[in-house]
């Protein structure tokens, strides 16, 4: 007869935390304890998407429009439940044997409960943030396409709600297993997100997004496959113990997972060659889905990443260091020689544009992760990943909001938003700030901020000439951001000249509200960056 067996834990130290509520079951039984209050985001998440499904089956037509306040909601509760796992020790719960010797938390050695799956420390709590955060601007942001494009409804709020679960569930996850599931999780749904716009776009665009995502995902479950029989163990800092003390003979095979496992990650960051899927994806899926994806897909593939290679392949830091140090400087180049390829015409997209734009980003984001590769327990690379992405996901969600904002009356070619400023002044001067900030130039002080710690994070590490590199790129960028942001205060002659209020194409609600807290959180980001390392990285390792 199985019977639950709760280990009466004192704190554990994990170097400079103490971990806290770890629920630790029998090694022979299959029941534990559960830290309700660590899973609650994610299962807040879930909880809320099954409700969505189920309220869509009994709600008649008229009143299906509840589902989406309902899905904002339900983020915005999960939001909540992030308050009472700040400021305390980090939460562990599924842990299932005591491994001294490896930690769960990123950046942190020494003596540790190696055995569990979810760890909500701050690392996960920071790109929980990210990911729930960015999942509610994308579900305001979607209200008004929904019903302008006549999407199904219960269907494209269950699978946003899902693939944000999966986007909260990673960050935390502490295992290979429930990191792949996770994973998935986050993708799955978000295939069929892009596949319900109705223009034909859709299914195009989602037939690539899932057959590189597959191909990516297959790889690295060979990958995972190969550290499991090389470590003896799926739990990351286990795996890290075992990969430094497996047998010679073995070392080929471990050091051949590692590559493969990341690769998976490296395909959700957009990082080169698994950039190719971007562009298309983005602009033949529903402009919401775009900007999601940017953003929450890209935060949960960061933090899959950071995980793996500071956690379980910290063995081999200097080889994936190296790596990573040459993906970044790849992708940002990449990204920007891409961005600057687009044409500002009306044959050319702004949703590509941001695409091409959102690669390059992804090299800056790897620039950090690069570097504690190299920086003794790579504290302060890592935080400032955690940081650059939180101020990226802000400005960029921001943007994609103009941009559907400006859809509405026009088109979304580059040459739309040509005299933006005589139709609409407010939101021309927030696109221009939102583009200021992804360029790094004043008033846009936040992207400025983010730069100078990616860029810093490089230097202190060594790596001379990828922040070099950077530096090139970031010139580079200016080039395509300030050509945009010229466009807006360009002169309008005609219809393109009557304001937006005098047409009679005032924006909805939900599109203000977009507009209105991205604006608002870079306005007071640039006039106080230091809030951005201080949760970020305040506490972080």
């Amino acid at each position: 007869m199985l019977a639950a067996q709760t280990a009466a834990l004192g704190p554990h130290s994990t170097g400079q935390h103490t971990v806290t509520s770890l629920a630790v079951a029998n090694p022979g039984s299959l029941i534990q304890s559960v830290d309700w209050v660590a899973i609650a985001p994610p299962l807040i998440a879930a909880v809320a998407a099954l409700a969505v499904l189920l309220t869509d089956l009994f709600l008649p037509e008229r009143h299906k429009k509840w589902l989406g306040r309902l899905t904002a909601a339900g983020l915005a509760l999960a939001l909540i439940a992030l308050l009472p796992l700040t400021g305390s020790s980090p939460r562990a719960t599924f842990c299932v044997q005591n491994v001294a010797g490896g930690s769960d938390t990123p950046g942190v050695t020494g003596s540790a409960v190696g055995g569990c799956s979810y760890v909500a420390d701050h690392f996960a709590l920071v790109f929980q943030l990210l990911a729930l955060g960015g999942a509610l601007i994308a579900a305001l942001l979607s209200m008004h396409t929904v019903e302008s494009e006549r999407l199904p409804r219960g269907e494209y709020w269950f699978l946003l709600l899902s693939s944000a679960t999966g986007a909260a569930l990673l960050p935390a996850s502490r295992d290979l297993a429930t990191m792949v599931i996770a994973l998935e999780v986050a993708s799955l749904p978000a295939f069929a997100l892009v596949a319900l716009r109705r223009d034909g776009r859709g299914a195009e665009a989602a037939f690539k997004f899932f057959v590189s995502s597959v191909t990516a995902t297959a790889v690295m479950l060979l990958g995972v496959g190969f550290v499991y029989a090389a470590s003896g163990s799926l739990h990351l800092a286990a795996v890290a113990q075992g990969l430094e003390h497996a047998p010679g003979q073995l070392r080929p095979l471990a050091e051949a997972g590692a590559v493969l496992t990341l690769v998976g990650f490296a395909f959700k960051v957009a990082a080169v060659p698994f950039h190719f899927w971007v562009p298309d994806t983005y602009t033949g899926a529903p402009l919401p889905v775009a900007g999601y994806l940017s953003v929450v897909g890209k935060a949960a593939g960061l933090s899959g990443l950071a995980l793996a290679t500071t956690i379980a392949f910290r063995p081999y830091a200097h080889t994936w260091g190296l790596v990573l140090a040459v993906l970044a400087a790849v992708t940002m180049t990449a990204g920007n020689v891409g961005a600057l390829r687009q044409r500002f015409d009306t044959r050319y997209s702004a949703v590509r544009l941001l695409a091409w734009s959102s690669v390059g980003q992804a090299g800056y984001l790897l620039v950090p992760l690069a570097a504690a590769g190299y920086a003794p327990g790579g504290v302060d690379p890592l935080g400032a990943t955690a940081a650059y992405a939180l101020i990226y996901g802000v400005v960029n969600l921001g943007a994609f909001g103009v941009v559907a904002a400006v859809g509405r009356r026009a088109g979304t070619s580059v040459d739309d938003f040509r005299g933006l400023f005589a139709r609409n002044r407010w939101t021309a001067l927030a696109l221009a700030f939102f583009l200021l900030c992804l360029a790094g130039l004043p008033p846009g002080v936040i992207g400025l901020f983010g730069k100078v710690v990616v860029f810093r994070a490089a230097v202190d590490a060594g790596l001379g000439w990828l922040a070099v590199v950077m530096a090139v790129n970031v010139v580079v960028a200016l080039f395509y951001y300030l050509r945009w942001t010229a466009r807006l205060f360009a002169p309008a002659t005609g219809d393109e000249a009557l304001p937006e209020g005098a047409a009679g194409h005032r924006l909805p609600v939900s599109l203000t509200a977009t507009l209105g807290l991205t604006a608002s959180a870079a306005v007071v980001l640039s006039v106080a960056p230091q809030l951005v390392l201080q949760v970020a990285g305040g506490s972080l390792f």
